[in-house]
């Protein structure tokens, strides 16, 4: 089963969707949070 799993291309771009967004959201909170502490400018 996780074999054919892996093999669907259809599998994998999800799995690189979903990896796209959660590296995008970390990155605006990092952003985020590193603008809001930045108090002097």
């Amino acid at each position: 089963m996780w074999s054919m799993l892996f093999k669907d291309p259809v599998v994998w771009g999800s799995l690189l969707g979903i990896f796209i967004i959660c590296v995008m959201m970390a990155y605006y909170a990092y952003m985020f949070i590193h603008n809001s502490a930045d108090d002097h400018k």
